[in-house]
């Protein structure tokens, strides 16, 4: 198994707790509303806005995330948004850590992973229920590949490939991010043996990305969720 650095490589020495004493608790007190408001940040709203004018949650799916965007906007609406939904994620999860650590490095995550799960959960969560757009945002799935990102990259490679398999397989985009969210946290345990509270982050980061998909697993136990290269049906 691949010795980790920071708080893992801490754990998988001692089996004794880590000491947290030096944290800052002020700080750390703040990253869960930090990684809330960070998730909230409407970038697709905000793109299909200043694009097209419109309101994106009143097109397509409903949805504020990059695939709707992209209904509105191609190819090129997706990747911005993608990439910035990635981008705060990423962030979110470093930023906590970073002042939860007495490290001035922003890499490897040094900080409380108490902290780090909370603003990993948030940082979705935000995504999810943006205070700004009245709590009607996304389902999660970018800003959560960012925040898996920061935890675990390797295992982001992994579930990445299970993504693509899947969907290779069934044709079912929505199928593919469930089951390769799902199995996100369970690679990072088995696979790294991180502290209980980044293993609990990870998890129920899971099980809200795949809560905000409820809508397409009923469709999918139905037999009428939409396909790839398959036109949506009219009626």
């Amino acid at each position: 198994m691949l010795k980790e650095s920071g708080w893992w490589l801490e754990i998988a020495a001692s089996p004794k707790p880590i000491d947290t004493g030096h944290y800052s608790h002020m700080p750390a007190a703040a990253t869960p509303i930090l990684a809330y408001l960070l998730g909230s940040i409407p970038f697709g709203f905000l793109i299909v806005r200043w694009q097209k004018g419109v309101d994106v949650r009143t097109t397509g799916s409903g949805a504020t995330g990059a695939t709707n965007v992209m209904r509105n906007l191609g190819i090129e609406g997706f990747i911005a948004t993608f990439i910035l939904d990635v981008g705060k994620g990423t962030f979110s999860v470093l930023l906590a850590s970073r002042l939860t650590s007495g490290s001035p490095n922003w890499i490897p995550l040094t900080g409380d992973p108490r902290w780090i799960a909370a603003a990993s959960v948030c940082a979705i969560f935000g995504h999810c229920f943006p205070v700004w757009l009245r709590f009607r945002g996304g389902k999660g799935v970018a800003t959560g590949v960012g925040v898996f990102i920061a935890l675990a990259p390797l295992q982001v490679l992994l579930v990445l490939v299970i993504f693509a398999v899947t969907v290779a397989i069934t044709r079912y985009i929505s199928l593919g991010s469930i089951i390769a969210t799902a199995a996100f946290p369970v690679l990072v345990y088995f696979m790294r043996r991180p502290p209980l509270p980044i293993v609990l982050g990870a998890a129920g980061s899971a099980l809200l990305i795949i809560t905000m998909h409820r809508a397409n697993i009923g469709r999918l136990l139905k037999g009428t969720e939409n396909k790839v290269g398959k036109k949506r049906s009219n009626s």
